[in-house]
């Protein structure tokens, strides 16, 4: 029996970090491929006047809009032609993604620079990939975590605030499931088992979820990095994005899943579907009653979802529910890594109940 945990080589946040960027980078290579939208190359842009970036030249690329292997095809191709020796993902889930896909197949150092922390994935090893018309195409396992993540977290406090909230919603599912994963001796996405280590991360990042997730969309909200913000940002990322991958994942990214595939949900985000699984998986435990308390209240606080109406499920209820429960529990589905069998029904029965009790809190407000 193997434990695996994963991390990348360094991970680097802080108030204008950015400005440090070329001396980072130094370390690793003499010229950086940067790869971000259009609009964000600008923002680094900004973020980088004025700033010293002698020790490693920059050489940015808008990236097209879609992970795709066209796209990742295309910068490997500009790499190669301007000489770079390093590649870096700045920006989205999308943007990152490429990066980190091409600097594989590359076989370069690979360098990540979230601007918004909607997600645990800048530190993950793994790439998803689509087709060039949006459709999945496959989830591509890479052979390490990135080489260095780099946050500026002034950046992160003048980004739009429900993705920092999101961030929290993806962060607030890390703790459950990896507890469940230990439970169950199940293996995490490396096929390794969690460690002690991974198990206190997951702990930790929900604990700085607990104590600091209303000041920080406070501090979010007035552009402020205060101390509260900063922890929480590491908590999306670091703790979180340590915690999912080398403590595994169980009921509440598999009911994610499931809310993915109804229409009505697909202006939501994926980790404020991730919280409602969340809050279902813990109706599937039976978690205890201030365990439920706690996990509602913290939820309300921040602006995560509690009920499928605040999804924008409102239309054949019953019927999408069970959409979900039947996606959730699919035979590769990360749900059946709970400590005791599932089905369609239970599944169902956890996510109506997860409504239900959030209605109930809501209207008691």
């Amino acid at each position: 029996m193997s434990m695996i945990l994963a991390a990348p080589g360094k991970y680097i946040q802080g108030r204008g970090e950015l400005r440090r960027l070329s001396g980072h980078l130094s370390k690793l290579g003499t010229k950086a491929l940067v790869i971000a939208s259009p609009s964000g190359v600008k923002r680094i842009q900004s973020a980088l006047a004025g700033a010293d970036c002698t020790g490693c030249a920059l050489h940015f690329v808008p990236f097209e809009g879609e992970c795709s292997m066209t796209e990742i095809n295309r910068m490997q191709e500009i790499y190669a032609d301007t000489g770079c020796d390093i590649v870096v993902g700045a920006g989205g889930g999308k943007v990152m993604d490429t990066a980190k896909a091409a600097a594989c197949f590359l076989k370069a150092p690979c360098v990540i620079i979230p601007t918004a922390v909607s997600s645990d994935a800048p530190c993950s090893a793994l790439s998803v990939i689509y087709h060039d018309d949006g459709s999945l195409d496959r989830r591509l396992a890479l052979p390490k975590s990135p080489d260095i993540v780099l946050i500026d977290t002034e950046l992160i406090a003048h980004a739009p605030v429900r993705l920092l909230v999101a961030g929290m919603g993806d962060a607030f599912s890390t703790y459950f499931e990896a507890r469940a994963c230990h439970a169950s001796a199940s293996d995490n996405i490396h096929g390794g088992k969690s460690s002690v280590t991974a198990q206190s991360i997951a702990h930790l990042c929900y604990d700085v979820l607990l104590a600091d997730g209303r000041k920080a969309k406070l501090a979010a909200e007035n552009h402020l990095c205060t101390q509260a913000l900063e922890n929480i940002v590491e908590a999306n990322t670091l703790l979180s994005g340590i915690g999912f991958e080398s403590g595994g994942k169980a009921a509440a990214h598999s009911i994610g899943d499931g809310l993915n595939t109804i229409a009505q949900c697909q202006r939501r985000m994926h980790g404020e579907k991730v919280a409602f699984g969340s809050l279902a998986q813990l109706m599937l435990e039976n978690a205890p009653q201030h365990e439920l308390d706690q996990a509602y209240g913290f939820c309300m606080d921040v602006g995560l979802p509690v009920t499928l109406e605040q999804l924008d499920l409102t239309q054949d209820v019953p019927a999408c529910i069970q959409q979900i429960a039947d996606v959730a529990t699919q035979p590769d589905a990360s749900a059946h890594n709970m400590p005791f069998p599932i089905s369609a029904a239970s599944v169902a029965d956890a996510i109506a109940a997860a409504d239900a009790y959030g209605q109930i809190l809501l209207s008691a407000r």
